[in-house]
């Protein structure tokens, strides 16, 4: 992973449930990265709902994505 990458990780089962209730939201209506960007560090299958944390003036921000 290069340094300026923001960190990537898979959530767990219950993480994702968590999310899901907190947005009131499915899988199908999170954004979507496929998995040949070349910003997908490798490891992650098609499926798989990922945590994005960018630090964004100086706070840290969470994005989530689900791969296709």
């Amino acid at each position: 992973m290069h340094a300026l990458q923001p960190k990537h990780s898979k959530l767990k089962l219950d993480e994702l449930k968590e999310l899901l209730v907190a947005f009131n939201i499915s899988v199908s209506q999170l954004p979507k990265i496929k998995s040949t960007d070349s910003a997908l560090p490798e490891g992650f299958q098609r499926g798989d709902v990922i945590k994005i944390e960018r630090s964004v003036e100086g706070k840290l921000r969470a994005y989530y994505r689900v791969v296709i």
